[in-house]
C-alpha cells in the first residue's frame, strides 16, 4: 500500500504519524505547524550527494550522524514530518515536486509511488491479516542503539485467522447429505426385509397347502404311501365306500344305473352315472351291455361285471323301483331341481299343462320326481335321461337327514327289500354321510363317457375311473367280437331289443344306433372295410335278412358293421 505524505492532505494543516491500525496501515494526526522539521529524503540523497541533513532513511544509506526515526514525533530535535509543513530549518518532503530543486529552481523531481517497506517481512507472507497493537510508549523504545530504523520483532505481531463464513454451511450440507443417504439406505434395508419376510410367509403357505393336499391324497400321481411302496397312487390309496343303485321303471320298462361314492379320505361324495351301452363281460365270457346285464344277470352278476371293467370294489346293490323313489321323495319333503325340459303328465289329457315345468329351482313331489327322472324326449340319447336321474338323486341326498339312525328309519319306512349283503342300517348310514356332504357342497355328479361300442375312453380312464373310483379301466377286447350298430326304422321300437338279443346270442357286440324318424321299407347291412364283408354277410344271416341286403358304404362311429332295420325285418324268422 502506498501512502502519500502531502502537507495539503485533507482540509487541515500538517499531519504526523502516530502508529498503525490493526491492518498495518499508518495512522496520522494533525499538528499545529509550529514544530521545526527537517526535509525528508527517502533515499537520503540530493543531486547525487550523500545527504547530511536530518531525515528518515529507511534503508540506512544516509550519513553516519543521521538522527533516529521517531514514529510518534515526540523525540527531540529532528522529527519526521510526512507532509513537510514544519519549521523553516528543516526541508519538507514534497512528494509532488513542489519543494526546492537542486538546480535552484525550487522544483523537486516527482517521486514515483512505491510500496511501503515493512521491516522483518521477507518474501510473500501467508494470506492472513497482521494485527499490530497500538504503541503508546515513546518512539525511542523501538529505535536501535545506533539510531537506526526501528526493528519489529515477530512476537509484536498477532495473526488472526480470517473466519470462513461458509464453513458452517458446508458442514451443515454434509450432515444433511449424510443423513439423507442414511435414510435412503435404511428405507432400502426395510424394504428388503419386508420382501424377504413376505417371501418366507408365502413359501410357508404354499408348503402347507401342498402338504395338506399330499396328505389328503388330492395330488394326482402322488400318494401318502409312496414313501413305503413307491407303487400305490394317491387315488388308489384313498378309502372309498361304493354302492350301485339301479332305478327300475316299472311302468315303461328299462333301467338306469349309477354308482354312489363316499370318499372318506378327501371327504368328497360323487354320483357316477353309467350309460346302458357300457360294454361288460357276461358270466359266460361273452360281451354284453350294462342294460342287458341288469336284465339277464341280475344284481350279483352285474356288480361283478362292473368291478371287472372299472377295477372297483362295490360293496352292495340298491334296487330302487320307481314306486319306492316316489315314496322316498315324499318322505324327505319334496326336492328342488333345475329342470331342463317340460315333462307331460302321462295320465293327463291332450293340451293340459305339463306335470313338470322347465326352469330353475323347481319343487318336485314324488310323482313329479319319478316322471322327470325317467323322462326321455323324442330323439334324445339315453345320456339325457340318465343325467335327469342324477339330478333327482342329488336332490334327495340334500333333503335326506344327516343322522344315521334317522336315515335308517327312512329306509325302513320305504318297505322295500334290501338285497344282501347290504342291510337297512348300512344303507341308512351310507345315505346319511352322502347327505352331509351334499349339504356342505361337497357332492358332485359325473357322467362316465364311453365310446359308441361301449368301451371306455381315455378321458373316462383318467378323470372318472382313476380319480373318482380309484380303479383301472378294463374294457372287453374289441376284437373279441364284431361290433354291430343297429338303427331301428321299422316303426316298432321293440324291434331294437329283439335284434340286440339275437345279435348277442350270435356272438356279436350290440351297439344301439337310435330310432329313425320315419319307417323304411327294406333293411340294409353296411360295411366299410372290405375285410368286413364276410362279417356283414354273417350279421344279415343272423338277423334273417336276405343276402342282397349287404352293401358297401360309410359307417359312423366305431362299429364294424351297421344295420338299418326296415319293415321287411321279421324278428321271428
Amino acid at each position: 500500500m502506498n501512502d502519500g505524505y502531502d502537507a495539503g492532505y485533507g482540509d487541515g494543516g500538517p499531519y504526523e504519524l502516530v502508529g498503525y491500525d490493526e491492518y498495518g496501515r499508518p495512522v496520522y494526526r494533525q499538528t499545529d505547524g509550529r514544530q521545526t522539521q527537517q526535509q525528508y529524503d527517502p533515499y537520503g540523497q540530493q543531486g547525487g550527494q550523500t545527504q547530511q541533513g536530518y531525515g528518515y532513511d529507511p534503508y540506512a544509506t544516509g550519513g553516519h550522524q543521521q538522527p533516529a526515526y521517531d514514529p510518534y514525533g515526540n523525540g527531540g530535535g529532528y522529527g519526521y514530518d510526512p507532509y513537510a509543513t514544519g519549521g523553516h530549518q528543516q526541508s519538507a518532503h514534497d512528494p509532488y515536486g513542489q519543494g526546492a530543486h537542486p538546480d535552484g529552481t525550487g522544483q523537486q523531481p516527482r517521486v514515483t509511488e512505491q510500496t511501503a517497506y515493512i521491516p522483518e517481512q521477507h518474501g510473500h507472507a501467508p494470506e492472513r491479516t497482521a494485527h499490530i497493537p497500538r504503541q503508546a510508549g515513546p518512539a525511542d523504545d523501538a529505535r536501535g542503539d545506533d539510531g537506526s530504523a526501528p526493528e519489529y520483532r515477530t512476537e509484536q505481531f498477532a495473526f488472526v485467522e480470517e473466519p470462513d463464513d461458509g464453513s458452517e454451511d458446508v458442514i451443515d450440507w454434509l450432515k444433511f447429505t449424510e443423513n439423507r443417504t442414511e435414510r435412503r439406505e435404511e428405507a432400502r434395508r426395510r424394504a428388503r426385509s419386508r420382501i424377504v419376510a413376505l417371501t418366507v410367509v408365502l413359501a410357508l403357505v404354499v408348503a402347507s397347502g401342498v402338504g395338506y393336499l399330499w396328505y389328503a391324497g388330492k395330488l394326482p400321481g402322488l400318494s401318502a404311501s409312496d414313501a413305503d411302496t413307491g407303487t400305490t397312487t394317491a387315488a388308489g390309496a384313498q378309502k372309498r365306500d361304493v354302492l350301485v343303485v339301479h332305478l327300475h321303471d316299472t311302468e315303461n320298462g328299462g333301467t338306469s344305473t349309477a354308482l354312489l361314492v363316499d370318499n372318506a379320505t378327501t371327504e368328497q361324495g360323487t354320483t357316477v352315472l353309467l350309460p346302458n351301452s357300457l360294454a361288460l363281460t357276461a358270466e359266460d365270457g361273452t360281451t354284453t351291455t350294462l342294460a342287458k346285464s341288469v336284465e339277464d344277470d341280475g344284481s350279483e352278476g352285474t356288480r361283478t361285471a362292473l368291478d371287472t371293467v372299472l377295477g372297483t370294489d362295490i360293496e352292495g346293490t340298491w334296487r330302487l323301483d320307481t314306486p319306492f323313489l316316489l315314496t322316498l321323495v315324499d318322505l324327505v319333503g319334496n326336492i328342488e331341481v333345475d329342470t331342463d325340459a317340460d315333462v307331460p303328465d302321462p295320465n293327463a289329457k291332450k293340451g293340459e299343462a305339463p306335470l313338470v315345468r322347465k326352469g330353475k329351482g323347481q319343487t318336485l313331489s314324488g310323482k313329479m320326481a319319478v316322471a322327470y327322472a325317467t323322462h326321455r324326449g323324442p330323439g334324445e340319447a339315453q345320456d339325457a335321461q340318465l343325467e335327469r336321474f342324477g339330478q333327482v338323486l342329488h336332490g334327495v341326498l340334500r333333503k335326506m337327514t344327516s343322522d344315521p339312525d334317522a336315515a335308517t328309519v327312512t329306509v325302513q319306512t320305504l318297505g322295500q327289500i334290501i338285497e344282501p349283503p347290504l342291510t337297512d342300517a348300512d344303507l341308512g348310514a351310507f345315505l346319511a354321510r352322502l347327505s352331509d356332504l351334499a349339504k356342505g357342497g361337497d357332492h358332485r355328479t359325473r357322467l362316465l363317457p364311453v365310446e359308441e361300442d361301449g368301451t371306455l375312453t381315455a378321458e373316462a380312464s383318467d378323470s372318472v375311473v382313476k380319480d373318482v373310483l380309484g380303479g383301472t379301466a378294463k374294457s372287453p377286447d374289441r376284437d373279441a367280437a364284431v361290433t354291430v350298430s343297429v338303427r331301428n326304422a321299422t316303426g316298432d321300437k321293440d324291434d331294437t331289443e329283439k335284434a340286440r338279443v339275437v345279435l348277442l346270442n350270435g356272438g356279436f357286440t350290440f351297439l344301439e344306433g337310435g330310432t329313425a324318424g320315419s319307417a323304411e321299407a327294406t333293411s340294409e347291412v353296411v360295411y366299410a372295410d372290405p375285410e368286413e364283408k364276410e362279417n356283414a354277410a354273417e350279421v344279415a344271416k343272423t338277423l334273417g335278412l336276405p343276402a342282397d341286403a349287404v352293401t358297401k358304404g360309410e359307417i359312423s362311429g366305431n362299429a364294424r358293421v351297421a344295420v338299418v332295420l326296415g319293415q321287411d325285418y321279421d324278428p321271428g324268422s
